[in-house]
C-alpha cells in the first residue's frame, strides 16, 4: 500500500515538473528582445495586430507570433544573363540593387519573398532597358541605363514596402569578336588622329619657315649671316667637313673687280 502511495506521488511530481517546464518555456518564448536594426510584425490567432518596435517585447503564448523584418540597406545580385540590345548584339550583363524595407507590414502580408522578387524584377527590367538601347548607349551611357532601371523597379516595389536606393552595373561583357571589332576601330581612330596632328603641326612649320624666308628676304645680307651661323654651328664639331661648292672661275671674277695698280 505505502508502494502503491509512494509511486502515484512520483507520478505526480514528474507531472507537475513537466507542466512546470512547459510553462516556464512559454514564458520564455512570450519575452522577446528586438534589436535596434529590426522590427517585429505581430500576429495574434492569424491577424495582423501591430508591429512592434526595438527592445524588450511580450507576447501571448500560443495565440501570437511575431515575424522579424531586417531594416538595415540591404543587397540582392542579378545573376548574370545574355541580352540582346537594339542593334541585335548580344551582351552579358550582372547588376546588383541596393534596398532597404520601409514597410515592414508590407513585406510580410503583400509578399511571400520579397529579396527573390526584386532580383527577378530588376532582371527583367534590365532585360527592356538595355533592349531597347544600342551597343554604344549602354557602354557610354552606363549610369543614365541603371538609373533607368532604377525608376522602373522602385515604382512597382513601392507597394512591397520596399525603398530600392541605387542600382549598379558591375560587369558588361562583349562577344570576343565584337570586342576585336572595337579594337580594330580604336587604333584606326588612334591613326587618325595622328596623322591629323602630325598634318597640322607640318602646316604649321610651313607658316613659320615660309615667314621667316620673308624676314630674311627683307634683308640682303640676313641670309648671308644666317648661311655664316650654320656653317659656324657645324663647324664647332671636328668630326664634321664642311664642303663649299665655288665656281671654277671664282679666282679671275674676283680679279677683275679688284682695281690694278699702275706700273
Amino acid at each position: 500500500m505505502f508502494t502503491n502511495i509512494g509511486g502515484s506521488t512520483i507520478f505526480f511530481i514528474c507531472l507537475a515538473g513537466v507542466i512546470l517546464l512547459f510553462l516556464i518555456t512559454l514564458v520564455l518564448r512570450s519575452v522577446q528582445v528586438i534589436p535596434e536594426y529590426q522590427r517585429g510584425v505581430v500576429f495574434t490567432l492569424g491577424k495582423f495586430t501591430g508591429i512592434r518596435n526595438p527592445g524588450l517585447t511580450f507576447l501571448i503564448p500560443i495565440a501570437q507570433i511575431m515575424r522579424r523584418v531586417d531594416m538595415r540597406l540591404a543587397t540582392a545580385e542579378v545573376p548574370r544573363q545574355e541580352v540582346m540590345t537594339k542593334d541585335n548584339i548580344p551582351m552579358l550583363v550582372n547588376a546588383v540593387v541596393y534596398f532597404k524595407v520601409v514597410d515592414p507590414e508590407a513585406v510580410i502580408i503583400k509578399i511571400e519573398d520579397y529579396i527573390f522578387a526584386i532580383r527577378q524584377y530588376t532582371q527583367a527590367a534590365l532585360r527592356d532597358v538595355i533592349g531597347n538601347n544600342e551597343m554604344d548607349t549602354v557602354l557610354m551611357e552606363r549610369l543614365q541605363i541603371a538609373e533607368s532601371i532604377k525608376e522602373i523597379v522602385d515604382a512597382e516595389t513601392s507597394y512591397w514596402g520596399v525603398d530600392i536606393e541605387s542600382i549598379k552595373i558591375q560587369e558588361l561583357e562583349l562577344p570576343a569578336e565584337m570586342k576585336r571589332a572595337m579594337a580594330r576601330q580604336a587604333e584606326a581612330e588612334r591613326e587618325r588622329r595622328a596623322t591629323i596632328i602630325a598634318s597640322q603641326g607640318e602646316l604649321e612649320a610651313s607658316k613659320n619657315l615660309r615667314s621667316a624666308a620673308d624676314e630674311l628676304a627683307s634683308s640682303p645680307g640676313a641670309l648671308h649671316l644666317r648661311t655664316l651661323q650654320t656653317i659656324r654651328d657645324i663647324a664647332s664639331d671636328p668630326s664634321e667637313k664642311i664642303i663649299l661648292f665655288m665656281p671654277s672661275n671664282m679666282v679671275d671674277v674676283a680679279n677683275a673687280f679688284i682695281p690694278k695698280k699702275d706700273a
